[in-house]
């Protein structure tokens, strides 16, 4: 067996299905007209509204020169709004508008649609996220970021 066979590689599978899975989040993400990297955004912010720039580029492993513009975005479309923190006028926090908490309820079903989309049962589903997660870790952990 070559090593080196495109197909045989595990990094290259979880390319072609990271663009996979944002290619089959497009249409619904449209809809709501916003683009899959503010959908990560916006998930962050319903968990903890008014978190730190930092503290969302840590949860979706972005650095500020991707993120800065995703929120200038998402603040032009009025669903957040940045601040910069009163006791420290460096660090800057992102909150919800009332439209950005209005359309979480809109995004509601995008899960299970991707899900029956997918032809995932709730189980698989939870179990490749769970050897994803780990595998996200270990690799972080090799790296060390």
């Amino acid at each position: 067996m070559d090593k080196l066979r495109l197909d045989d590689q595990v990094c290259f599978a979880l390319h072609a299905a990271s663009r996979a899975m944002t290619a089959a989040y497009q249409p619904l993400l449209a809809a709501l007209e916003i683009t899959y990297p503010q959908y990560l955004v916006l998930l962050v912010l319903w968990e903890e509204d008014g978190a730190r720039v930092s503290r969302i580029g840590e949860r979706l492993f972005l650095d500020s020169a991707t993120l800065t513009p995703l929120l200038k975005r998402l603040e032009a479309r009025g669903l957040v709004e940045r601040r910069r923190n009163r006791d420290d006028e460096r660090v800057v926090e992102v909150y919800l508008t009332a439209e950005g908490k209005r359309l979480k309820r809109r995004c509601a079903d995008i899960p299970e649609s991707l899900c029956k989309r997918a032809e995932l049962s709730p189980t698989q589903l939870s179990a490749l996220r769970t050897d994803l997660q780990a595998l996200t870790r270990t690799l972080h952990a090799l790296v060390g970021s």
